[in-house]
């Protein structure tokens, strides 16, 4: 007998999914960057500070006699009880530790896990834009349709009742929110918010609210969106360690909701990651129960660089809004003639700074780039004067 040989191409066997699904717009310009020693990034979303000390040493002290085991599903009970503690004297929302909270491998996978458990073939899903490059490649990935609901700059990127209610259809059955927002530094108000939870109600929505920038808002207090009349029963509320706790290697984050949507959610966890690190867990713990001054300190230090460096992006020519919350800053390119790709291509490979375009974040985010400015003090001034040299040249 003979044997033939064909010859086939692994990536046949891929689903036509993940063939389709294209790679990170943020990771795309760390790529170019390869190699070069003369860069300034302002396009990660994380933190220039280290984890405190007392949490590192926490941990130490915890590897040491020996915690090394899994955990609950759910997470370590005493982990659960302090963010429900947290969440209710901070953001005036209440869960019951024991069955309406679940400790995750961060923000991103209670994301997954929540449009895992929701979405059936072609619902729709709602999505206000620019947002987050995650929400639209895991709604697609989950046999999902996304439908944008775009935001403006004028209206310093607030989501309206009226462009939400233009995107409504009978298929409409979940809707991403993410304020403070992430690219544009957007919030919210409570009156901001009771339009769009009227029509949450009406059109019998399950919103997912992703409040991983809860803490830092400048000006004005956070407002979750599960605080409002009668939408925490309708809400999962998703936020984490990462960013104000300077966290974000240790992926700890968590989601809170209805019980039967946790415990759905549960399911999935439990045959796909177990639990979330151990460690991480312990650093949490510590960071609730004895960090919270380090995290007002490291807030502060945010606001004091936001409201300089928004200054100085707009003397340099590129007007910007000033942003609310988050640590990002969202300037307009749309004078220079260029995309927002263009833009941030050639600024990267001419003065070596690595932006962000804000195509990367849905089409609402073209003729704009995004800007970290949690980074030293240093480091942006050097981004600024190079931007300045950039914009005179073009």
């Amino acid at each position: 007998m003979t044997n033939v040989s064909t010859a086939v191409s692994i990536t046949d066997f891929l689903t036509p999914a993940v063939r389709e699904m294209p790679p990170s717009g943020i990771r795309k310009f760390f790529e170019y960057s390869t190699g070069r020693k003369d860069i300034v990034s302002l396009g990660v979303g994380e933190p220039d500070f280290v984890t405190p000390q007392h949490v590192r040493k926490a941990c130490i002290t915890a590897l040491e006699n020996g915690k090394t085991s899994y955990t609950p599903n759910a997470g370590l009970p005493e982990l659960r009880e302090e963010i429900a503690g947290y969440l209710e004297s901070s953001f005036s929302t209440s869960y019951n530790p024991t069955d309406e909270i679940m400790v995750t491998i961060g923000s991103s996978e209670a994301l997954d896990l929540a449009l895992r458990a929701l979405i059936t073939a072609h619902d729709e899903i709602l999505i206000p834009a620019p947002c987050y490059i995650s929400y639209s490649p895991i709604t697609f990935l989950n046999g999902g349709h996304t439908v944008t609901v775009e935001t403006s700059a004028d209206q310093q990127f607030k989501l309206t009742a009226e462009a939400l209610q233009a995107k409504l259809t009978p298929r409409s059955k979940v809707l991403i929110l993410c304020y403070p927002n992430n690219p544009t530094g957007g919030v919210m108000t409570y009156e901001d918010w009771l339009p769009i939870a009227r029509l949450v109600e009406e059109h019998n929505l399950v919103v997912i609210s992703d409040e991983i920038y809860a803490e830092l808002t400048y000006g004005q207090k956070h407002v979750s969106f599960a605080a409002l009349p009668g939408m925490k029963e309708r809400t999962l509320l998703i936020s984490g360690f990462s960013k104000a706790f300077a966290m974000t290697g240790w992926r700890v984050g968590y989601v809170c909701g209805p019980r039967e949507l946790i415990s759905a959610m549960l399911k999935i966890h439990q045959y796909t990651a177990m639990c979330a690190p151990i460690i991480g867990q312990i650093a949490a713990i510590e960071s609730l129960r004895n960090g919270l001054e380090e995290k007002d300190r490291m807030m502060e230090s945010y606001n004091l660089r936001r409201k300089w460096f928004v200054e100085g992006l707009c003397q340099t020519g590129l007007p910007c809004h000033e942003p609310n919350g988050a640590f990002y800053a969202f300037p307009s390119i749309m004078h220079t003639g260029l995309s927002s790709e263009q833009f941030a291509k050639r600024l990267l490979e001419e003065e070596g700074v690595i932006t962000v375009p804000g195509s990367a974040f849905g089409p609402g985010g073209e003729g704009f780039i995004r800007c970290s400015y949690a980074s030293s003090r240093e480091q942006l001034e050097m981004a600024l004067e190079r931007i300045s040299v950039f914009l005179k040249r073009l």
